[in-house]
């Protein structure tokens, strides 16, 4: 196994042709496929499917690609730095579920750096995304929640895919209202009580397992519910329909405003935050910071 030939995979991944790759890399056809075909005999398992319609990467070659374009970025970096003596940006990628606070942990860590170099990217989405993310590489860490309902299913899948769960905090249930709702008075708030009010929820895509459901409850016979794809439009709905979400309770009015509030469920039940990993591989420098001003939110936790 060479450089060359971790490079030529992920080009051809890109490309999804290996004619359009072979052009890319300024190679020939035949060329490209030899490499391919021997890197694929030693490593004992086929990283493409080919077929007239192109290319298609097997499960074996996204396993492969992730750690395959980890060590192509790592190698790019030594070059730039030592050879050809660039400044070296510090990089970080984080994926989240619709958390307003890890969001803006993300962007007190981004401050730190003020006009330094650096590359980050933040992706807010669907639980099965911030799991596939951090799976490839794509993402170093995934913020998502556990509890009694989803725990023993995603903790089997951390496993599969060679991923740990590592807990940050607790919180208690809260339903997430806009300040005018009829219930936003209240101390606490019962799922009968919420029952006339339209639910909204997160909507997971392809993935849509209950298992993967950002929502409370997901098994729970809503009389109404919404699906929405983004945080905003969901903020929309808490006014113009009176709706409701049920989530940790953490208030972020440097992003969210403070027109909405949070009013405790009537149940015992309690999420876990925490963030998923690669198992063996321990945090860049990056990942340790924004780790920490995600901790920060611990204080901040309602009772």
């Amino acid at each position: 196994m060479t450089l060359t030939q971790l490079k030529y995979v992920i080009e051809v991944a890109n490309a999804a042709s290996m004619n359009e790759a072979a052009h890319r890399l300024f190679i020939s056809q035949p060329s490209l496929s030899a490499s391919i075909k021997e890197l694929e005999e030693e490593l004992g398992c086929d990283l493409f499917v080919r077929s007239n319609r192109g290319i298609k990467v097997t499960p074996h070659g996204e396993e492969f690609l992730g750690y395959a374009r980890q060590v192509v970025e790592q190698y790019d970096l030594l070059e730039n730095r030592f050879i050809f003596k660039d400044k070296m940006k510090k990089k970080f990628s984080v994926s989240m579920q619709h958390y307003t606070f890890a969001v803006d942990a993300f962007i007190k860590m981004v401050k730190q750096f003020g006009m330094d170099d650096y590359d980050f990217s933040v992706y807010e989405t669907s639980t099965g995304s911030v799991i596939e993310n951090v799976q490839s590489f794509k993402s170093e860490v995934g913020i998502l929640y556990l509890n009694s309902f989803n725990e023993q299913v995603l903790t089997k899948l951390f496993a599969e895919k060679d991923l740990v769960f590592q807990k940050l905090f607790d919180c208690h249930v809260y339903a997430y209202l806009w300040k005018g709702h009829p219930l936003a008075g209240q101390t606490k708030v019962s799922l009968e009580e919420l029952s006339e009010y339209p639910c909204l929820a997160f909507d997971q895509g392809e993935k849509n397992s209950f298992y993967f459901a950002e929502e409370l409850f997901p098994t729970h016979e809503y009389k109404q519910i919404i699906h929405a794809s983004d945080r905003a439009t969901l903020l929309n709905l808490f006014v113009g329909m009176n709706g409701f979400t049920l989530c940790s309770g953490i208030i972020c009015e440097q992003l969210n405003g403070d027109d909405y509030c949070a009013v405790r469920l009537d149940t015992e039940e309690i999420m876990t935050i925490g963030y998923i990993q690669h198992k063996g591989i321990p945090l860049s420098e990056m990942g340790q910071m924004y780790i920490q001003e995600v901790l920060k939110y611990k204080d901040n936790v309602l009772k």
